[in-house]
């Protein structure tokens, strides 16, 4: 490592390589770090090669240096604006029973229509 990177850093480099894990990125002639997987953006990321591709160029932040082992971790969804979440009170919420009654018609028959039906089959 010839520059000395710090936690929070944030620096360009070029994407040296994709494993399934995490893509590796080049941040000057003699280092690179990883970005895992779960730090290329927020949501699921099931492929890595769908959001990067080697030698593309990406901003990053650096999360870890460990020295001793000559590795840092990096990431690029920390440079991304954070998606809003609805809260649960922004959604309307039906009761149970106006979503019965939507699925009422799709071939349910109520109570009331089914006993007379067995009424008349009790009968017979």
């Amino acid at each position: 490592m010839t520059n000395t990177y710090k936690v929070g850093d944030v620096v360009s480099g070029i994407v040296t390589g994709i494993q399934p894990y995490g893509a590796f990125v080049s941040l000057d002639e003699t280092t690179q770090g990883l970005v895992h997987i779960s730090e290329i953006t927020y949501g699921y990321v099931k492929e890595v090669s769908e959001f990067l591709t080697v030698a593309q160029a990406v901003k990053v932040k650096v999360l870890e240096v460990d020295m001793d082992a000559g590795k840092i971790s990096l990431s690029i969804r920390e440079l991304q604006e954070k998606p809003l979440m609805p809260k649960k009170e922004d959604r309307p919420r039906k009761s149970l029973q106006a979503r019965v009654d939507e699925n009422d018609e799709e071939g349910f028959n109520t109570l009331k229509e089914k006993l007379a039906d067995w009424i008349k089959q009790s009968i017979e």
